[in-house]
């Protein structure tokens, strides 16, 4: 056999010889160390806490319009279409906003719930680091986002998980909305100067057709017809006439005809803002859920912490390591102390 193996074999040997000789101890240590830590994992010392959870999904689609009213096919988005990374990452981030925390630690009066005095000086401290850990929120594998809460109360733990993923929608489209909205007042303000710019043209060419101008290039094609029809007759007094007539089309025909031209440009216009008018219009006012959601929270049936035979498993493992190690230098501490005091001497 090699030196290696011969050495491996003697502190084997002695491992096993250590363990016989303080089988005893070591069992008794080991028992009373798993009936000690299962009852102070007990509820009698450690709260037990139940555990919700909810998965969701968020929506690829932001804006109401452009998914239901855009014509434009690269533009529009499906609204049954699942959110991807951008979505799931702002999705992530509202979730962990101060809107939805506040929200939740009012409507559950979560600093009486946990026992926080609220006559302490770091009462907030406390209770924020109290919610971050018993609600924490993380994306899935399959990217989908999970709001897992734990608490004493496993009606409460289910309640809370349930209000956070509703909390989402309301607390999303409120900051949309309050955006949409001033697009919308933007859009509106647009809309009613364009519409006030037209009514004023169409007044305009009413006062001109009074005055008989209704069509300059129709009228005047007529009117020269007319006059060349007059002059072979010898019609002193209706060349007069038309001269008259003609005199008026040259007086206010310009202005007709630049105001026939503005007016339609003007009305293609009005048509393409009355459009974003009606999309900014259901935007500002209209909601719809920005989630899937996949699982919903229930009542939990047992605990989720603590898990006392984990509990049991490592606190008995510790104890008998350590046990192991201080068995191991009182038997070396005479040889340990004898060699010190050569040492010294």
């Amino acid at each position: 056999m090699s030196e290696n193996s011969i050495t491996n074999n003697t502190d084997s040997f002695r491992v096993a010889f250590f363990l016989y000789k303080w089988r005893k101890a070591l069992a008794i240590l080991g028992i009373v160390a798993a009936v000690l830590s299962a009852f102070f994992a007990s509820p009698i010392f450690v709260t037990p806490l139940y555990k919700s959870t909810v998965v969701m999904y968020p929506a690829s689609s932001n804006s109401i319009s452009k998914s239901l009213l855009n014509e434009n096919a690269i533009a529009k988005q499906d609204i049954l279409e699942f959110g991807e990374d951008e979505q799931t990452e702002q999705m992530l981030q509202i979730l962990n906003s101060n809107k939805i925390r506040d929200k939740v630690i009012a409507k559950y009066a979560l600093s009486s719930h946990y026992g926080i005095d609220t006559g302490s000086k770091y009462r907030l401290t406390r209770l924020y680091s109290r919610y971050n850990s018993n609600i924490t929120f993380k994306r899935t594998e399959y990217m989908a986002v999970k709001i897992s809460v734990l608490d004493s109360d496993p009606q409460m733990s289910a309640d809370i998980a349930n209000c956070i993923a509703a909390l989402f929608d309301s607390v999303k489209n409120d900051m949309q909305k309050e955006r949409a909205r001033q697009g919308f007042k933007i859009v509106e303000a647009e809309y009613n100067s364009l519409k006030s710019e037209i009514r004023a043209m169409e007044d305009s060419l009413t006062e001109l057709r009074k005055l008989g101008i209704h069509d300059y290039e129709t009228q005047s094609e007529m009117l020269n017809q007319q006059l060349a029809i007059e002059i072979a007759r010898g019609n002193t007094k209706g060349i007069n006439a038309l001269d008259n007539k003609f005199k008026v089309l040259a007086l206010y025909g310009g202005p007709y005809v630049s105001l026939s031209e503005a007016l339609e440009f003007e009305k293609e216009q009005l048509s393409y803002i009355k459009a974003r008018y009606e999309e900014a219009k259901i935007d500002a006012n209209e909601s719809m859920p920005q989630k899937f959601v996949i699982e919903s929270a229930y009542k939990a049936e047992r605990k989720a912490y603590p898990i006392i035979w984990v509990i049991v498993v490592l606190s008995t493992m510790g104890t008998l390591l350590a046990g192991m190690l201080a068995i191991f230098f009182v038997e070396r501490s005479p040889e340990f102390f004898r060699k010190l005091k050569q040492a010294n001497n």
